[in-house]
């Protein structure tokens, strides 16, 4: 026993085998391997090029894929915020049990398979679906809705998904918030309505930041949702990425965007970071 607290106190009092451990793990699984993407994305049969990226600018097929992509994201951060913000409001004022039942409605889907989420989507939302047999059962429709293999579709999909990703951070700042501040702005004549926009809403401010770094660069990197619950026009880049690489074999343009990719997630993360905090966004703060 004395010789395994020795050590442990040995370990801790060289902390540069800790630091060195860090390093080699962060160099074996980020470094490398986005240096192998930068040597795909720059090589060709007759060595270093930018045929690619001109290649990337000249085609409006993928000029397209990004313009979907960002759309996509752009939609569903914004639906993600609009549903998102009033149930992290809803937990943050409400009693402990209610607050319990929130979570949990909140955390289970999050806990289960993007894939079987998916997929669940693709059985409520078909022709011969949940949905729509429903709205044909109540004479609400004479035909089956166009719900899947679309935009709509995959908007649908994502909000469930990422939801989660918008409620926790705003949460997180709205029950930090001292209840008494609004009940101030009450006191002193101010509605429901005007303590909430010049009071709460102000506050909360970064967290809904947060989140919607959050939710937007995942949304940009999402690839089983689109690829099940979309159609043909709803390409993304990270599809396009699966049929580069997969179909075509071309690894180098399949390099090009990704790397493109990453630095978009890149500077959002760096927006986020100047608006909401980098703590918060990758949950640092909350460990504190």
């Amino acid at each position: 026993m004395t010789g395994a607290v020795a050590s442990v106190r040995a370990w801790r009092a060289r902390p540069e085998l800790m630091a060195a451990g860090a390093l080699v793990f962060a160099l074996a699984v980020y470094l490398i391997p986005l240096g192998t993407l930068g040597a795909w994305a720059f090589r060709d049969r007759g060595g270093f090029t930018l045929a690619h990226f001109a290649r990337l600018l000249a085609e409006d097929a993928y000029h397209d894929a990004f313009v979907t992509t960002f759309r996509t994201a752009g939609i569903t951060t914004l639906a993600c915020v609009l549903l998102g913000y009033p149930l992290a409001y809803l937990m943050a004022t409400t009693g402990p049990r209610a607050r319990a039942l929130i979570a949990a409605a909140v955390m289970v889907p999050f806990w289960t398979s993007v894939l079987a989420r998916s997929l669940a989507w693709v059985i409520l939302l078909g022709r011969r679906g949940v949905v729509n047999e429903w709205l044909l059962s109540l004479g609400a429709i004479e035909q089956p809705l166009p719900l899947l293999f679309n935009s709509l579709g995959v908007q649908i999909g994502m909000v469930h998904v990422l939801l989660p990703f918008m409620i926790l951070p705003v949460w997180s700042v709205l029950a930090r918030i001292d209840p008494g501040l609004p009940l101030a702005a009450r006191s002193l004549g101010a509605g429901p309505a005007r303590a909430f926009l010049h009071v709460v809403l102000p506050l909360s401010m970064p967290g809904l930041f947060a989140g919607m770094t959050l939710v937007f660069m995942l949304a940009v990197g999402f690839y089983i949702t689109p690829a099940l619950l979309g159609g043909p026009n709803d390409l993304t880049i990270a599809t396009l990425i699966e049929m580069v690489v997969r179909d075509l074999l071309d690894w180098s343009f399949g390099a090009v965007l990704s790397l493109v990719l990453l630095v978009v997630v890149g500077a959002f993360f760096a927006l986020g970071a100047m608006l909401a905090g980098a703590d918060r966004i990758t949950g640092a703060e909350a460990r504190e």
